[in-house]
């Protein structure tokens, strides 16, 4: 067997398929500048965390200061002011009744959390059958075990099936590939009924239903109607079991509204947020909670404690970057610009719909996606490779789910540089290699 070359090792690579990294020297606004003088624009938001632009001068500041006065301390019977301050923010925005925090590091992280905190919310109270979850078909939450083991069974995570818990998959509500045969026109939101009979008749031994709420990111940028997850809060309200809303991507208006929740006016028990909570500029986790959760771990009983925490919980510099994200949004016409990306959305999706290669097109707020009509459909797809090169050599980093092409650029992006984008992925399209197309589905 070769030795591993002691480098650094990049996630989601094979060595002997993959160009050489690109080398980013730094990166301003939209544009990230690399070691050989190129200039990309950045349009999936450097995996989804970057909002206001890169080296946005506030948020830089912020963490600067802050790293001046403390840069990070125990959490654990401690606190400091960036902390108290962003809680205090996150509750001016998020829906009532969420007010109770908890940081954690990251995205997988906050999932972890909410996991475990709804596993011991009935432990807590002496239930010990509610164990188990329910979860999507094409779900992804995350790369740590907990976060696998409710995400979905792919190719992402066959190596480490072992690690992984039992879980009730129940269908999404994938419209394009609807899973009960169903048009949009026909459809009265029948792939819930799944998981309607399956908490009807297990609902005593289910602890939670994780879902990301109207966005399934790398299932596919699959967007769900509001009925779907109007119907799934009713469903766990009626049963008795909890919803956790994975908001890690879709929180601070990634689709529009600051939560994807809100569309629907549905407010889950749970809430996991990440990636955008700080502009981007670093990790950062908070798993949101209701008083009903928090007060059932209030107790002079230790062992009703929730024993969780991180090394960098809570972390002063982080915490300076959001409250700092979120002044921006008060500062800035930050939804003005999300509804300017909506609209050129709306106005270059209906023409890549009708080219031949492409099955479908969706949208989200400031999240689009072009899925590519192909045998050779899935993460694997030989066509990714083919269309990053493609996206790259045209000054633009696009990373396609195997044969979807997605865009989801920070909020600052212009509508010239948005249209060059659409103006790239059409010239792709143009240039596909011959394809064998298997076009179908709902619609």
């Amino acid at each position: 067997m070769s030795e591993i070359p002691l480098s650094i090792w990049h996630p989601f690579t094979q060595d002997a398929l993959e160009p050489a990294p690109v080398f980013v020297e730094r990166a301003e606004g939209v544009y990230l500048y690399t070691a050989e003088g190129r200039r990309l624009i950045d349009a999936i938001s450097s995996w989804w965390v970057n909002l206001h632009g890169h080296a946005h001068p506030l948020i830089a500041g912020a963490i600067a200061d802050q790293a001046r006065k403390l840069e990070q301390v125990i959490f654990a019977g401690f606190t400091h002011a960036p902390a108290e301050e962003l809680a205090a923010g996150l509750r001016k925005v998020l829906p009532a009744p969420l007010g109770h925090i908890f940081f954690s590091d990251d995205g997988s992280t906050a999932v972890e959390v909410a996991l475990k905190m709804a596993v011991q919310f009935w432990w807590n109270q002496g239930n010990r059958n509610k164990r188990k979850f329910v979860a999507l078909e094409h779900a992804y939450h995350g790369d740590t075990a907990g976060a696998m083991s409710v995400g979905e069974d792919s190719s992402f995570v066959a190596a480490f099936d072992s690690m992984r818990f039992a879980v009730h998959r129940v269908p999404s509500a994938y419209c394009f590939r609807c899973p009960v045969g169903k048009t949009r026109a026909t459809c009265k939101i029948d792939c819930v009924e799944p998981l309607e009979q399956l908490l009807e008749h297990r609902h005593g031994e289910i602890a939670a239903v994780i879902v990301e709420p109207l966005l399934q990111a790398a299932g596919g940028m699959i967007v769900h109607p509001v009925e779907f997850l109007q119907r799934i809060r009713e469903l766990c309200t009626r049963h008795n079991v909890l919803l956790i809303a994975d908001e890690v991507l879709t929180g601070f208006g990634r689709t529009g509204r600051m939560f994807a929740c809100e569309h629907a006016e549905v407010v889950p028990d749970i809430m996991c947020l990440s990636k955008g909570i700080t502009g981007g500029f670093l990790p950062l986790g908070a798993t949101v909670c209701t008083d009903t959760i928090r007060r059932v771990f209030r107790s002079e009983d230790r062992m009703r404690t929730f024993f969780h925490g991180h090394s960098y919980t809570g972390s002063p510099l982080a915490c300076a970057a959001g409250i700092a994200s979120l002044k921006i949004f008060e500062s800035e016409p930050v939804f003005e610009r999300i509804a300017a990306i909506e609209k050129i959305h709306a106005e270059r999706l209906p023409a890549l719909r009708n080219h031949p290669a492409v099955g479908d097109v969706r949208s989200i707020g400031t999240v689009a996606a072009i899925e590519i009509e192909t045998e050779d459909a899935g993460y694997l797809s030989k066509l990714r490779s083919f269309l990053y090169g493609f996206f790259l050599e045209r000054g633009v980093l696009l990373r396609p789910l195997g044969n979807i092409i997605y865009v989801l650029p920070p909020y600052v992006i212009t509508a010239s540089e948005l249209h060059y984008v659409y103006d790239v992925i059409q010239e792709a399209l143009n240039a596909l290699p011959a394809l064998k197309t298997a076009r179908g589905g709902g619609s």
